[in-house]
């Protein structure tokens, strides 16, 4: 068995059957989140202890297998994982801070229809210390400090909420990474339960909710998920989460040209979200070619963003970054699965 695949309270656990001291447990866990790819590193621990580790479990490890650098600064990083199966994260440099975009899933099973991550499917899920590998082996490819993470790359993470919670929990500890709940986003396609319970776990991270239309006949037509849970059951909930957890809900809608980037859309977008607390990332579509879908002007963009701030609403067009890498929203997915990575086609 993995040893990372362990919780800290079966690490503790473990190391009792060994014979061990619970404070092993502490060593073994700074130094997974120091980025050791061995036992064999963890150099205050006892040499015995180590080849008995060693011997009895496996200690697996992700890797950077490929970087790409962007005009804009942003890096699109291709990991591989101890099965084979890849995934994508991206690290963003930002005025508050540098920001890292990390998956959640092999692939997807939402099916979005502007999406690239789902369009083969989800292969499977991530595990928790997976996500955290994410997090510790992009920064150091990143030789620069990540201090905000969201969970918007690859997957759906309420499609793997158990996972995501041990993630959080990890990334959060103390001990470990210690990064503060409230630097981190979480964003779904609108999976009611797991918005439900978020709220009553994870009350100080923030919720970001994919909308991209107002109406629920359009909402549907673009995310197969909507059908299931439908505006009428959704935008309540976000609006009890809201005054639940006392933060703001970000709802993220893709500006796709002659689907929903009219003002009468954004008339009714204002109408929808009126009286919640939350704010609207307008994100002008990035292009996926198999999608067949088309983006908005920037002048278009911030048209509808006046629109809605004149009803009431808060809202930003978010920045395209790194899509001359294909690393912006909506471009994720791996396309090494068989075959040589090519520098010109890494990662997508």
């Amino acid at each position: 068995m993995d040893f990372r695949q362990l919780t800290r309270e079966q690490s503790r656990e473990a190391l009792t059957a060994l014979g061990e001291k619970p404070f092993r447990e502490k060593q073994i866990f700074r130094w997974i989140c120091r980025g050791a790819e061995s036992f064999s590193e963890m150099t205050d621990l006892p040499a015995a202890l180590r080849e008995k580790l060693s011997a009895e479990y496996s200690f697996g490890k992700a890797k950077v297998l490929l970087t790409q650098r962007s005009a804009d600064g942003t890096m699109k990083f291709l990991l591989s994982f101890p099965d084979g199966e890849k995934a994508e994260a991206v690290f963003m440099k930002y005025s508050y801070g540098n920001s890292l975009c990390i998956s959640t899933q092999i692939g997807c099973n939402m099916r979005c229809a502007f999406c690239a991550s789902g369009l083969s499917g989800k292969r499977r899920d991530l595990l928790s210390w997976e996500m955290l590998d994410e997090y510790i082996e992009c920064s150091k490819a990143a030789g620069e400090p990540i201090n905000h993470v969201v969970l918007m790359g690859m997957g759906e993470p309420f499609d793997n909420y158990e996972n995501v919670a041990g993630f959080l929990r990890l990334i959060h500890d103390p001990e470990g990474i210690n990064l503060s709940f409230r630097n981190i986003t979480v964003s779904t396609c609108g999976l009611i339960p797991g918005i439900v319970r978020f709220g009553d776990e994870f009350p100080q991270v923030n919720l970001a909710v994919s909308l991209h239309a107002s109406d629920q006949k359009a909402r549907a037509a673009l995310m197969p998920a909507a059908k299931a849970y439908t505006l009428e059951k959704l935008i309540p909930v976000c609006a009890a989460h809201a005054e639940k957890t006392g933060r703001r809900v970000t709802f993220e809608y893709a500006l796709i040209n002659g689907k929903n980037d009219s003002q009468e859309n954004a008339r009714a977008l204002a109408s929808l979200l009126k009286g919640i607390n939350c704010h609207v990332n307008l994100i002008p579509l990035n292009p996926v070619k198999e999608t067949g879908l088309d983006t908005v002007s920037r002048p278009a963009a911030h048209a509808f963003a006046e629109k809605l701030e004149a009803l009431g609403i808060p809202c930003t067009v978010r920045r395209s970054l790194g899509a001359d890498i294909d690393a912006a929203c909506g471009q994720l997915r791996k396309k090494h699965e068989e075959g040589a990575l090519d520098e010109n086609d890494a990662g997508k």
